[in-house]
């Protein structure tokens, strides 16, 4: 969709959330979720006159999973872009479609927000071929632990994996580098049926912050269901002398699922960036991951 065409406009939002109340990104009948919360207040805003837009996401975030740099789009349809242009009470009319869409910030965290643990940071005009789903390059999360010789934190908790032993950083590098590249992580996802588990991990690396707490770095084209979770728990278990390097790469070679490490809770898991390419490039990106997915899947 084309922003300001006779088929209405494309928005691009940039998003927060404490996972911990939510049951996960997707909408599901009866549980709160982010997705579901958004929608109810898309709905709210076009009122039952109009169809509320639905949401198309980055990445699709577990329950108990938080996100600081969570993306989404959605289409606004000609009727919808209007009701937007429409004075609020002392706000004037406009007829410039970016403020518009820019007034959605605004007013869905007057709805969506209003518990405190969801926030759009901004609602903006899609670039042309924008697809939060298919043009994203990279998804990038960060999972903390604070084991026995970090602080621990408790105004963090919600986000922060407490740990009873000492972690051994340089280990679970070593564990971390041997899962590097092109592979298929069968192993380290919950099997989906007709889902391909083939990935590019681009970056996984670990280290302590100014208060000792473990911080890891995870960086891939895409994730499978529970791979981050899973890629930390064998790590930890390197770091804690329960697996050899040589090992976790065996675990990784086999290609199926294991019992060799714990896959770590949720809360310690916040997706932090999505990465797009260039404004030229991103129908182009969008096209060619569709076609990919398809052949997959």
């Amino acid at each position: 969709m084309k922003f300001g065409d006779s088929s209405g406009a494309r928005v691009r939002l940039d998003l927060a959330y404490d996972g911990t109340d939510f049951h996960g990104w997707a909408k599901q009948p009866g549980l709160r979720t982010v997705q579901g919360e958004l929608e109810s207040a898309l709905a709210t805003l076009f009122s039952r006159h109009l169809p509320a837009p639905t949401l198309v996401v980055a990445g699709r975030t577990d329950v108990g999973v938080h996100a600081t740099g969570q993306v989404a789009h959605l289409d606004l349809t000609p009727p919808q872009l209007a009701r937007l242009r429409i004075a609020r009470r002392g706000v004037r009319s406009t007829d410039d479609p970016a403020v518009a869409i820019g007034s959605l910030t605004r007013r869905l965290n007057g709805i969506a927000g209003a518990a405190g643990d969801l926030y759009v940071s901004q609602a903006r005009p899609a670039d042309p071929g924008f697809d939060a789903r298919f043009s994203a390059s990279w998804r990038r999360y960060e999972y903390r632990i604070a084991d026995a010789v970090a602080v621990k934190d408790p105004r963090l908790r919600r986000s922060t994996v407490w740990a009873p032993e000492a972690l051994d950083v340089d280990r679970m590098n070593e564990a971390a580098n041997v899962l590097l590249g092109l592979h298929d992580f069968a192993s380290f996802c919950k099997p989906r049926a007709g889902a391909t588990t083939i990935r590019t991990l681009q970056h996984f690396a670990w280290r302590r912050d100014e208060v000792g707490v473990v911080v890891a770095e995870v960086r891939a084209d895409a994730f499978c269901h529970s791979m981050v979770r899973a890629l930390v728990g064998a790590a930890v278990a390197a770091g804690t002398r329960k697996l050899e390097s040589h090992e976790v790469a065996e675990l990784r070679d086999a290609a199926t699922r294991t019992s060799a490490f714990k896959v770590l809770p949720a809360h310690g898991l916040t997706l932090v960036e999505v990465g797009y390419p260039g404004t030229e490039e991103l129908a182009a990106r969008a096209e060619q991951t569709r076609a990919r997915r398809a052949l997959e899947e």
